[in-house]
């Protein structure tokens, strides 16, 4: 049996998740925000779960990666895409490869395209995103290595799953929760009935605003949430 939780970021809209091993309490989080360190802190301990991996989808430009804080706080093993190529995460994850945490099985598909380190994670019948599918929508490809062809071919290689596959992406705006492949080949406005040319066409013609944290955010995040000093025993956590 699992446990598993979707934790959600007001301020940036950003979704959490929590899968544990219900019988020994070994638990991961995929895409955890810095400023929401204590409530992920304190889901565990009500719990009484061991955090045992951080799971990142890429390289956040919207929020700072709680990652940092929690390994530093648990032991935890900080994980990422191999695309990131990131010197300060644990394990940098390829595609194809396995995290197996007791009976849970957490499966990396490299899904670049939204950046390049961008990879989905695939537990039983669902599909974490992170931005290369949201909900009726998909992640920008106009910074950090951004490709609208890779992104469509990530895309493709993610439909290719069930239809009754569950989506749950790392974002949304408008207060949706889940969605699957099924789903999004149906209504999604940036899959439907597009081949990659009209794709390709349909993101570069978007303009949008530059990411307000970006220039905070993407610093941090290449140091894995930022480097946290050593705690006295007992120190309480700096905020």
């Amino acid at each position: 049996m699992a446990i598993f939780k979707q934790l959600f970021d007001e301020p940036t809209s950003t979704f959490t998740y929590l899968i544990a091993d219900e019988q020994t309490k070994s638990a991961l989080l995929i895409d955890p925000v810095h400023e929401q360190f204590d409530r992920d802190m304190s889901v565990l301990a009500e719990l009484g779960l061991t955090l045992k991996y951080v799971l990142e989808t890429h390289v956040h430009a919207d929020h700072i990666t709680g990652g940092g804080r929690l390994r530093h706080a648990t032991s935890a093993e900080f994980v990422a895409g191999k695309g990131t190529g990131l010197d300060c995460a644990d394990r940098l994850i390829a595609n194809g490869e396995t995290i197996q945490m007791d009976s849970i099985s957490i499966h990396a598909l490299a899904t670049p395209g939204h950046t390049d380190g961008c990879t989905s994670y695939r537990w039983e019948d669902r599909l974490f995103t992170g931005d290369t599918i949201l909900i009726d929508a998909c992640g920008r490809t106009d910074f950090q290595q951004g490709s609208p062809e890779s992104l469509y071919r990530s895309i493709q290689q993610l439909l290719a799953f069930p239809d009754e596959t569950l989506i749950y992406p790392g974002h949304d705006y408008n207060g949706k929760r889940v969605s699957s492949v099924g789903q999004e080949q149906t209504i999604n406005p940036y899959i439907a009935g597009l081949d990659l040319a009209a794709f390709v066409a349909k993101m570069q013609a978007l303009n949008l605003p530059k990411p307000h944290r970006i220039d905070v955010a993407v610093p941090a995040n290449v140091l894995c949430g930022g480097a946290a000093a050593p705690r006295v025993p007992g120190e309480t956590e700096a905020a």
